[in-house]
């Protein structure tokens, strides 16, 4: 089957990708628990790496989270594996260094995935650019546990995996289409969260 772009199929294309780059989301990661092995697409290794030229490469710890602020690092990575021991949702907030922007706050959303054992296997999620927010004097989340996880919240850690998926294909198409569902799933949260 063969696929044709129209000027108006262009035109919106350009305006969903400028609404995804305006929802804040800049990134994917992937975590293998059991290799400690973390792979990033473009946006997820220039904000955590430090570098876009490692998306798709077996990163291990210095080199995954080498600009996370050096004031956060302990923190994140204690509250990372409390959160893979205790399962489900990975939520956290935190500072990078990026290497133009300086220092931004990223929010890292994921789920924590468990083998037939139940012991933890992968781990995956997105992450958004909120420093506008926080700088607003807005926080995303808190200190507080988590509520309990709903079908929207579930919806995002899928979405997460899909996006990784599809980043490896490398499928630009693909990738939009998970995007905008993304999107989609995040407004929705929004919504219900201001109710």
């Amino acid at each position: 089957m063969r696929v044709r772009t129209t000027k108006a199929g262009a035109d919106r294309f350009e305006g969903l990708q400028a609404a995804l780059d305006a929802s804040g989301v800049v990134g994917t990661w992937d975590w293998w628990l059991a290799t400690g092995i973390v792979i990033y697409d473009a946006g997820g290794a220039e904000f955590l790496a430090g570098d876009a030229d490692l998306a798709g490469r077996e990163l291990r710890r210095p080199e995954a989270i080498a600009t996370i602020h050096p004031d956060d690092v302990e923190w994140v990575t204690g509250e990372m594996q409390r959160s893979v021991a205790a399962g489900g949702m990975i939520l956290a907030e935190y500072r990078v260094v990026h290497p133009v922007r300086g220092i931004r706050w990223i929010l890292s959303r994921g789920r924590v995935h468990r083998g037939e054992s139940g012991q933890p296997l992968r781990a995956h999620g997105i992450l958004l650019d909120i420093t506008e927010h926080r700088e607003d004097g807005q926080r995303y989340c808190a200190q507080a546990p988590l509520p309990e996880e709903g079908a929207l919240e579930r919806m995002v850690g899928y979405c997460a995996g899909l996006r990784i998926e599809a980043e490896q294909v490398g499928s630009s198409k693909l990738r939009l289409l998970v995007d905008m569902l993304l999107l989609e799933v995040g407004q929705q949260i929004a919504r219900r969260s201001q109710n």
